[in-house]
């Protein structure tokens, strides 16, 4: 099942749609892949244009769609915390958790310098 469309050039409108939405231009396409830094060659932003307009269309299309009385959600199904309370443990000994260190530097790692010059961070 086809639907006429009429467009000029800025504004395209469905037969079967009274609502008009902004017509996305290959223009446009351009201006968004180089805000997302994206590299799209001349051929395909005709077809992307078409694509975007589309899902703008259906966009307007729930946009209008009437959620009085409708509760927020955040996914589908009811979700339950499912992870244990936070309860406060004794923490291992220093000496436990400094064993496998292959430096350390008193009660600390020692880990080879990231940043800067060649002069020891540590001191």
């Amino acid at each position: 099942m086809s639907s006429t469309r009429t467009c000029d050039t800025t504004v395209c409108m469905s037969a079967t749609d009274t609502t008009a939405q902004p017509r996305i231009t290959p223009d446009d396409v351009q201006k968004v892949a180089k805000l997302a830094r994206l590299a799209i060659d001349e051929g395909r932003l005709h077809k992307l244009a078409g694509q975007l307009e589309t899902i703008l269309g259906y966009v307007n299309k729930l946009q209008r769609v009437d959620v009085t009385g409708v509760e927020p959600m955040a996914h589908a199904l009811p979700l339950h915390n499912v992870f244990r309370e936070d309860v406060v443990e004794p923490s291992l000994p220093l000496e436990k958790v400094l064993q496998n260190a292959p430096e350390t530097d008193g009660p600390f790692f020692k880990v080879p310098k990231v940043l800067g010059g060649d002069e020891d961070s540590a001191g």
